[in-house]
C-alpha cells in the first residue's frame, strides 16, 4: 500500500486498496499529472479559500499548526491539508476544522480514483490525495485553507496552487535525497542550497514568501527563485525578526512589535515555527488579526507527534512509576538536534531511555549522534510495515559509540524492560509514532 495507509473504515479501505494498481511504484515528482487530474476533475484547486502555502524540511507541520490556531481563535473557519497522518488516513483532510468524516472520504477518494483511471493518467498516491483534499476544500466553505507541501516544494504536487495568498519556509535540511538531490541541469550544486532551491520553488509572482534565515548561499538560492517569478522575499531579519527573552517570545516588523506568552507546545524551537506562522500573518493582506488571536494561537497549538507527552494508557502504563514520557517523530539530524538539546535541558536524576525505530532511508548515525552526550540506554525498536534500519544493527552501533543498548520487538517489550522510573524518549519514526499513539489511546482528533 502506497503511503502504508490504512483504515478501519471499509470503504475508505476499499478505495486505498485501489492504489496498488493505479499509482507508479514510487512517486515521481512533477506537476504534469496533478495538472491533468485537476482539469478532469473540474480544476477545484482554482476554488479554495485563500491559500497559506507552507514549505520546509522541518517544522512545516508544526507552522501550520501555529497557522490554524491563530486563525481560529478569532472564529474563522479553516480548511488544513497535512502530512504523514500518524493513526487515521483521515487526519490529512482538516475540513473547516473537523477531521473528515470517513463516509466523506470514501466518496472523495472514489470520484479522484474513478476519473484518473478514465482518463488513464496514472497519479501517484500523493497526487490523488492532494486531488481529494482540494475537492474536499472547494466544496465545503470556510474562510482560509493551510497547504503543506509534501516533499520539497518546486515539484510537489501542492505546488498546482496558482495564487496563494502567502508562502513560507520553515527550517530547512537535508532530508529525501534520493528525490530533493537528483541530478538535474540548472539547479544548484551544493546539496544545501539545492534543498532551499526546490523549497522555494513554491513562489509565486506577487505573492509574499516569508521565511527563516540561513546560511548566505541558501538564502541567495531562496532569492533567485523569488526574483525568478518576481516574489516579494521577506526573510527573516530583513523585514521581520523574533527572539526569545524575559519569557516571552518578541515579534517585531515594520508596521509594529508584540510581546507574546511562549508556545504551549513542547520544545524551545516552536518558537521559532510560531514566529514563521507570525510572520505569514503579518504579511497577508486578507485578515486583520488582533494581537489576542496570536496570543491565543501560543497556547492552543496542538500537533501530535513532536515532543508530545503520553499520558497514562496502555503503553505508559507499563513504566515504572515516577516515570514521564515523550513521543518525537524526528528522523534526520537537523530535527534530533533541539529534541536532544531539550531532553538535556531538561535532564535530572532519572536516566535517560530512548526507545528508537528507524526507516532504512534515514541517517541513523546522525540523528542518534546527537543524543550520545547524555549517555542514554537504547531500546532498539522495528518500525512495523516498513523497510527499517534492524534493532540489531542499531544497538551495534549504539554500543560502538559506549552506550548501553537492547532490542526489543516492539514498543510495549522495551517499556517493560525498563525497570526503574526514567524519562522515555520515544523516537525515529512518525510511523512508529503513530503505532504509539494508537497503542497508548491518544489517537489525533
Amino acid at each position: 500500500m502506497a503511503d502504508h495507509a490504512r483504515s478501519d473504515s471499509p470503504a475508505v479501505q476499499a478505495q486505498l486498496d485501489r492504489f496498488a494498481q493505479l499509482s507508479p511504484g514510487r512517486d515521481i515528482l512533477g506537476l504534469e499529472r496533478i495538472a491533468a487530474l485537476m482539469e478532469v476533475l473540474g480544476n477545484p484547486h482554482l476554488s479554495l479559500p485563500p491559500v497559506f502555502h507552507v514549505a520546509g524540511t522541518n517544522g512545516k507541520g508544526s507552522t501550520c499548526a501555529f497557522l490554524r490556531a491563530i486563525l481560529e481563535g478569532v472564529g474563522l473557519s479553516v480548511h488544513v491539508y497535512s502530512s504523514p497522518h500518524l493513526v487515521r488516513f483521515n487526519e490529512r483532510f482538516r475540513v473547516a476544522g473537523s477531521l473528515i468524516e470517513d463516509e466523506a472520504l470514501a466518496t472523495l477518494l472514489k470520484e479522484v480514483l474513478d476519473a484518473a483511471e478514465a482518463a488513464d493518467l496514472g497519479p501517484s498516491f500523493f497526487e490523488a490525495t492532494t486531488a481529494a483534499a482540494f475537492l474536499a476544500f472547494s466544496r465545503a466553505p470556510a474562510d482560509a485553507a493551510i497547504i503543506e507541501v509534501g516533499l520539497g516544494g518546486r515539484l510537489d504536487a501542492t505546488n498546482i496552487i496558482p495564487a496563494p495568498l502567502v508562502c513560507g519556509i520553515a527550517q530547512l535540511g537535508i532530508d529525501h535525497e534520493a528525490f530533493l538531490l537528483a541530478e538535474e541541469a540548472g539547479t544548484p550544486e551544493g546539496p544545501l542550497e539545492r534543498i532551499a532551491f526546490e523549497k522555494a520553488g513554491i513562489a509565486k509572482r506577487g505573492v509574499p514568501l516569508v521565511s527563516q534565515a540561513y546560511d548566505k548561499d541558501m538564502m541567495h538560492a531562496i532569492a533567485e527563485q523569488a526574483r525568478r517569478v518576481h516574489a516579494d522575499y521577506l526573510p527573516r531579519g530583513e523585514g521581520w525578526n523574533a527572539a526569545v527573552y524575559e519569557g516571552k517570545l518578541h515579534y517585531r516588523d515594520g508596521l509594529s512589535k508584540m510581546s507574546l506568552p511562549l508556545p504551549a507546545l513542547a520544545g524551545s524551537w516552536q518558537a521559532e515555527n510560531a514566529a514563521l506562522a507570525i510572520a505569514m500573518l503579518r504579511h497577508q493582506s486578507v485578515f486583520n488579526l488582533p494581537e489576542s488571536a496570536y496570543r491565543a494561537g501560543m497556547g492552543w497549538a496542538r500537533w501530535p507527534a513532536r515532543m508530545q507527552p503520553l499520558h497514562a494508557g496502555p503503553l505508559v502504563d507499563l513504566l515504572p512509576e515516577g516515570s514521564s514520557a515523550w513521543l518525537d517523530g524526528c528522523h534526520n539530524p537537523a530535527a534530533a538536534e533541539p529534541v536532544a538539546a531539550h531532553m538535556a535541558a531538561h535532564a535530572d536524576n532519572r536516566p535517560l531511555h530512548i526507545v528508537c525505530g528507524m526507516l532504512a532511508n534515514k541517517e541513523m548515525e546522525g540523528v542518534l549522534g546527537q543524543f550520545v552526550d547524555q549517555a542514554p540506554v537504547l531500546h532498539c525498536v522495528p518500525v512495523p510495515g516498513h523497510e527499517h534500519h534492524t534493532p540489531a544493527a542499531i544497538a551495534a552501533w549504539a554500543r560502538a559509540q559506549g552506550l548501553e543498548a537492547h532490542t526489543a520487538p516492539d514498543v510495549e517489550t522495551a517499556f517493560r524492560a525498563i525497570t526503574q522510573p526514567a524519562r522515555v524518549l520515544v523516537m525515529g519514526s512518525l510511523y512508529l509514532a503513530g503505532v504509539v499513539l494508537r497503542g497508548n489511546d491518544q489517537i489525533p482528533d
